[in-house]
């Protein structure tokens, strides 16, 4: 009898949604679970097999130096390293404490903070070890996670949808919520993944799936800044569930730039 690939999920700083994900996935799990072998899954099963494993899933960020040596550890485990989720592939929410006074959240949150231990930064998995595939979202859309093992499995590349999401809201038959309510949405520069549920609900793109391919963020910014749309309503949206993703991030630091010099 042939050996199943090895899968192993692991976990950082997260809200475990992303691994939720994947158990909601109900009737496919069935089938997922019968191609692989589960080495280990911490949310799912307390029943744990050492390493080495076929295929590693990462959910979370790196927000401890202890956390930056166990994703040593696991990427010398894994022969295939997937990160999954928001936290993952940008470091997610927790992302802006980049942009803020670590030490003032320790001191207003924890009775005893000098017994905490963490970094001043949120980073994404790929800041500090090789990844073989990202995917994004927050959370991951359980069907993309299907399709990147599958395609594993299989020995293709992964079928993964780059493009923004605005084409989604163009093949729903939704109309465009910054041109007919003059909302800020960034739609135009955030990726697919969601199905366009917050546009087709008459609200805008809060970047839930980060930058799509070829984003033009400072495009984007500067049309919503001509047409009304402040700083204060741009960073919130910039500074959200990715944040730190390289796009966002540079044109959030740019925003607030501007927004010193009219000060």
């Amino acid at each position: 009898m042939a050996t199943r690939p090895r899968l192993a999920v692991f976990k950082f700083a997260s809200c475990d949604g992303c691994q939720l994900s994947l158990l909601d996935a109900e009737d496919e799990l069935l089938e997922f679970a019968g191609a692989v072998e589960i080495a280990y899954f911490l949310e799912a099963t307390s029943a744990i097999a050492p390493g080495p494993y076929d295929i590693g899933l990462v959910e979370g960020s790196i927000t401890t130096a202890h956390d930056a040596q166990r994703i040593q550890d696991i990427r010398a485990q894994c022969r295939t390293l997937i990160t999954i989720g928001a936290c993952a592939t940008s470091g997610g929410i927790q992302a802006l404490r980049n942009w803020a006074d670590t030490d003032e959240f320790l001191q207003a949150v924890y009775a005893s903070p000098q017994y905490i231990s963490t970094l001043a930064t949120s980073t994404a998995i790929a800041d500090h070890v090789r990844v073989d595939f990202e995917l994004r979202g927050c959370p991951i859309n359980q069907f993309q996670l299907l399709e990147v093992v599958g395609a594993l499995l299989q020995g293709r590349t992964p079928r993964v949808a780059r493009h923004a999401v605005c084409l989604d809201c163009k093949r729903n038959g939704t109309v465009c919520v910054a041109v007919a309510q003059g909302l800020a949405c960034l739609g135009p520069i955030t990726q697919s993944g969601c199905g366009a549920l917050c546009p087709g609900c008459d609200r805008g793109c809060y970047g839930c799936f980060g930058p799509a391919l070829q984003a033009n963020p400072r495009s984007l910014s500067d049309q919503y800044l001509a047409t009304g749309h402040g700083p204060a309503q741009l960073l919130p949206l910039l500074r959200n569930y990715n944040a730190a993703a390289t796009a966002f991030r540079e044109e959030s630091e740019r925003i607030e730039r501007l927004a010193g010099a009219g000060d």
